[in-house]
């Protein structure tokens, strides 16, 4: 049986669109779990944050470095954790390109079926992606709220020992002083 080009570009594009179903498969896994990984580094933070703030005021320089190393370190890791995030969310918008690419040639080819599975691929990894995305969005504005609450209490204990100062300086001051003659 002689295939005719048509068929042959038909399989071909069929061929394309299953390798960049694949493709965008795997970063879509990849992009998913930095996501996952990113997120859970936010919400570590989070509890070391929440427990510094509750503990302001209350700790000895000693404790206090310790706890901020440990915060420091956990930074770190959220840190490396969001620059894999941007590492596989190139990647996985260029499987994205592709895959919209493969589907339109399988479309142009008459290989409806590979350019359908195609699209319905794209839609579901960008749905994947989103909600994960959503996740991490949602993490990091907490995590804004608790740097917003550490500020505040930072700034409520330093005005409680300013005041508390004041008030020894006041007391140390003899009335001789402040007398005006």
């Amino acid at each position: 049986e002689s295939l005719s080009h048509e068929t042959l570009i038909k399989r071909a594009s069929s061929l394309v669109t299953d390798g960049a179903n694949t493709y965008l498969s795997q970063t879509t896994l990849a992009l998913v779990d930095a996501l996952t990984q990113y997120a859970k580094a936010v919400h570590t933070l989070i509890a070391l944050q929440k427990r510094y703030n509750s503990a302001i005021g209350k700790l000895t320089p000693a404790e206090e470095d310790a706890i901020w190393q440990v915060i420091i370190g956990a930074r770190v890791e959220m840190n490396d954790k969001l620059d894999n995030c941007k590492r596989f969310q190139s990647n996985w918008m260029n499987a994205v390109n592709l895959s919209e690419l493969a589907a339109e040639a399988a479309y142009n080819a008459g290989a409806d079926q590979a350019s359908v599975t195609a699209r319905t691929n794209i839609q579901l990894a960008q749905a994947q992606v989103e909600d994960v995305r959503r996740l991490s969005l949602e993490a990091e504005m907490k995590l804004a709220e608790v740097k917003v609450e550490e500020i505040k209490r930072t700034a409520e204990y330093a005005t409680s020992e300013k005041a508390g100062e004041d008030v020894i300086v006041e007391e140390e001051v003899p009335d001789a002083y402040l007398r005006e003659d």
